[in-house]
């Protein structure tokens, strides 16, 4: 399962860890993604949403 946000389509961001004598690693930020159950159409779905995405309100949530 691809780790991105269902709403907005937010995925990992490639960059480098460079340490204080500059060795250079490959490293990933990943989204802040929360399991939601949601309204999809009428009907509940658990979907996979960036925290930005509940906090903007762009989600259904189910009580």
């Amino acid at each position: 399962m691809a780790r991105s946000c269902d709403i907005c389509g937010k995925s990992p961001v490639f960059g480098n860890r460079i340490s204080h004598a500059h060795n250079v690693t490959k490293r990933r930020w990943n989204p802040n993604l929360r399991r939601v159950k949601a309204l999809v159409n009428g009907s509940p779905k658990t979907l996979r949403v960036c925290s930005a995405c509940i906090r903007d309100g762009k989600v259904i949530k189910l009580a």
